[in-house]
């Protein structure tokens, strides 16, 4: 990352994150869930513009629509209704894909690929929802911050000092095992900063562990969007955050660590 592009990072950094606390903390829940839910379908869109290019309107206005749902179901809140809408979504885009058979090479891959976006991005970004509507919601959802965005810091600073063997070089060049350690320790003691000056209700040993995890969660998200980009022959997944590239490359890890933390505090610490 050039000198010019780190600044840029940081600028937009500076701009977005009190607009995205302030949402946070003092949004109503629906204006909550509707921002998030831009964020989805900007997510969606960037995902099918990097694998499915050639997709027609009508694909992707089906994904798109269906993506919207999922996320309007999670906002209501009834675990059978999101579980409905998922169903329900997978059967149109196949069935509307049927409908646009008009020779006798039959390519699924639209249908594949509209269906796992929809897994991808609308369903694991509801959790962000979800989370929010939990007992401490706002809490979680800034433990959730702190977790990644801690661990990304020391990562980064860590693994451009002391980094000397690649993780996956193929997939992510930049990414080191020491920077992973980084990573790890960073998000550890984000978190337990956290819990002593804004969450004492959790304990040490809960926010240790969901930090340890999480941090190792969210860089197999990383590295799957990464693979996503690989595999789509693109650098970034778009351009609408400067200096951070798309919004899929920011929130690559937290697709990962928000479902984990909702399970973990929905099962483990009911």
């Amino acid at each position: 990352m050039g000198m010019g592009q780190h600044l840029q990072r940081w600028i937009t950094g500076i701009v977005a994150v009190p607009v995205l606390f302030a949402v946070i903390f003092y949004a109503p829940a629906p204006v909550f869930a509707a921002v998030i839910g831009l964020f989805a379908l900007a997510g969606l869109h960037e995902f099918l513009a990097m694998t499915l290019p050639w997709a027609t309107v009508r694909q992707r206005g089906t994904a798109l629509a269906a993506g919207a749902l999922i996320l309007a179901a999670a906002t209501v809140g009834d675990a059978a209704l999101i579980l409905g809408v998922i169903t329900l979504s997978v059967i149109c885009v196949f069935l509307l894909h049927l409908l646009t058979i008009r020779t006798e090479v039959f390519d699924l891959d639209p249908v594949y690929r509209i269906g796992f976006g929809l897994l991808y991005v609308p369903v694991l970004m509801a959790h962000f929802i979800l989370l929010r509507q939990s007992p401490r919601g706002i809490a979680w959802i800034f433990f959730v911050i702190v977790l990644a965005f801690a661990g990304d810091i020391a990562a980064y600073y860590v693994g451009r000092t002391w980094g000397r063997r690649k993780l996956q070089a193929v997939i992510s060049p930049g990414k080191s095992e020491e920077g992973i350690l980084g990573l790890v320790l960073g998000s550890i003691a984000g978190c337990l900063l956290y819990r002593v000056f804004f969450f004492p209700t959790l304990g040490w040993e809960h926010a240790a562990v969901i930090a340890a995890v999480g941090a190792v969660i969210g860089q197999l998200g990383d590295l799957c969007e990464s693979t996503i980009k690989r595999a789509s022959g693109v650098k970034d997944s778009g351009f609408l955050l400067p200096g951070h590239g798309g919004v899929l490359d920011r929130l690559d890890c937290l697709l990962f660590i928000t479902p984990f933390v909702y399970y973990y505090q929905f099962f483990v610490l009911k």
